[in-house]
């Protein structure tokens, strides 16, 4: 029905809306099989389904720019140019290599946290193409001595469960820095839906939402929170009953209000 091959009879509701810039914008969830699913992962399954026309690394590389340019936004390179980039090793950590790149680009000094390394094709590709910009990479934790910004691209909205090594060093962390942090998507280790968890009560700095966000941004108390990913055509944002806000310009980024939530 919707792209969603695995999945049978999905039936769709829309949570709470809130308002952004004047306009409606609703945290999307389908109702599964029993579960509750963010419906942004079935939007990006009908992206990628034949008719939509993406392939997963093209979704990744508009993901990644989206979280550079909040950076960008967020943080001065005069003031802030060293940003640690910690990357998991899913769909969330693809989004932090290909952020790192951009942001080599943009005038930053990336470095690398890459502990947990896959073999895929895809993150290969893309660690190379960090590699020879000569963008530090580190699979032992580096220390933050001279880091000016984290970037959380560590684990995505489909975790769940207690954060195990390699990654509980680099939560405990964030759970402990005066530094700021960028999340991509949902803070890493916080539930989709109810936030901070027993194990994970870090605050980041800055959310960037990506596709739509997470009914957990209720509980983020950060300073900047983005909706990233401008690549939902008309006819699915229709199709699956939400608005897509207005990007400025060429951004693929925009800055939601934070007294929307």
């Amino acid at each position: 029905m919707f792209g969603l091959r695995k999945f049978n009879a999905p039936v769709l509701r829309p949570a709470a809306p809130f308002i952004a810039g004047g306009l409606t914008v609703f945290y999307l969830v389908a109702k599964i099989q029993g579960a509750m699913i963010d419906l942004a992962q079935a939007i990006d399954e009908e992206l990628m389904s034949t008719a939509g026309g993406f392939s997963v690394d093209q979704l990744m590389e508009l993901a990644g720019l989206s979280v550079a340019q909040a950076v960008q936004k967020s943080f001065d390179k005069t003031q802030f140019p060293n940003i640690l980039v910690c990357v998991g090793p899913g769909n969330n950590g693809g989004d932090g290599l290909v952020a790192a790149r951009h942001l080599f680009h943009f005038g930053y000094k990336p470095t690398l946290y890459y502990p947990k390394q896959p073999n895929k094709d895809l993150y290969q590709r893309l660690l190379t193409q960090c590699r020879n910009l000569n963008v530090p990479i580190h699979q032992e934790f580096p220390g933050d001595q001279t880091t000016d910004v984290f970037i959380d691209s560590i684990f995505g909205f489909s975790f769940h469960g207690e954060v195990r090594d390699p990654f509980k060093d680099i939560i405990q962390t964030f759970e402990q820095t005066k530094k700021p942090i960028v999340a991509v998507d949902i803070p890493s280790g916080w539930d989709v839906e109810q936030g901070p968890t027993h194990h994970v009560q870090y605050q980041p700095d800055v959310l960037v939402s990506l596709t739509a966000p997470k009914l957990c941004v209720h509980h983020f108390k950060g300073k900047k929170h983005f909706l990233g990913g401008r690549f939902v055509p008309p006819h699915l944002a229709k199709q699956f009953d939400f608005q897509v806000p207005d990007f400025p310009e060429g951004d693929q980024v925009v800055e939601l209000p934070l007294s929307s939530f």
